[in-house]
């Protein structure tokens, strides 16, 4: 049977490494044409080569709008159009507390994380909407679904994520454009430096580990023909994060109120 993906063009920014290289390889093995977008130019020709003839690769900083029309063109010249777009170049930002932290990173986190999912899928959206759509996935977190401690200004633009892929999924749904979020958890990638398992047992109330691939399954599904009837939705890749606390939460709770006083 043909993949998923047979006949399409795809870009994936933020391919050469973690999530996106994932998505990128089982893209080309539904049998799509794949162009990937990063800065990491070593990485990206690495993936791109090991991907063979259904890849290519393109330098793109998506802080800038130019890259990404770059990026876009490259797509269209190269393949012959674009059917997939998944906005996930992503960086993180300060770990300090709220009241320590000096918001030096604010306008390079928000140039990568947010202003680059806008303007991708702005032009992404420009060639699908004259060519009879396509579908324009964006890349979130949990972090912009649960509020925490910290990394105040990755949360903040995560969080704008997911208001703007909604907004822009009204906004181009006329054109048979599809637009959907995806709000990754507790998975392993090269800008994941905490303690991940220690984190995940706290926090996660599936204990299995999430891996790069997962995301990737879900960012195939939103990318083909199976969600045609489905856009401007948030799509939690997490084990249950979002869900609530898990059971070991719970179990501490119970120990914690049975070693107390009778009244």
């Amino acid at each position: 049977m043909p993949g998923e993906l047979a006949g399409k063009v795809a870009i994936v920014t933020g391919g050469a490494s973690g999530l996106g290289r994932a998505t990128a390889e089982l893209f080309v093995e539904e049998g799509a044409k794949v162009v990937i977008g990063d800065v990491n130019v070593a990485g990206g020709e690495e993936a791109a080569a090991k991907l063979g003839p259904a890849a290519a690769f393109q330098r793109t900083d998506v802080s800038d709008a130019d890259q990404i029309q770059a990026l876009v063109d490259f797509a269209v010249a190269r393949f012959g159009g674009l059917h997939v777009m998944f906005n996930n170049a992503g960086i993180g930002s300060s770990k300090a507390r709220f009241l320590d932290d000096d918001l030096a990173d604010f306008q390079r986190v928000m140039g990568v994380n947010l202003f680059g999912v806008m303007v991708g899928s702005q032009r992404a959206a420009r060639h699908m909407a004259k060519r009879g759509g396509g579908s324009i996935i964006n890349n979130s977190s949990i972090g912009g679904i649960n509020p925490g401690a910290g990394v105040m200004t990755y949360r903040a633009a995560k969080a704008a994520i997911l208001h703007v892929s909604r907004s822009i999924a009204l906004d181009v749904a006329e054109y048979g454009i599809r637009v959907n979020c995806i709000a990754p958890g507790l998975i392993q990638t090269p800008i994941t430096s905490y303690d991940l398992p220690r984190v995940r047992r706290t926090s996660q109330p599936l204990p299995r580990e999430g891996k790069p691939r997962d995301v990737a399954n879900a960012v195939l599904f939103l990318a083909s023909d199976r969600s045609a009837q489905i856009t401007g939705i948030v799509m939690p890749v997490d084990g249950g994060v979002t869900a609530g606390r898990p059971v070991a939460n719970y179990k501490d709770v119970v120990a914690a109120r049975s070693s107390e006083p009778a009244p």
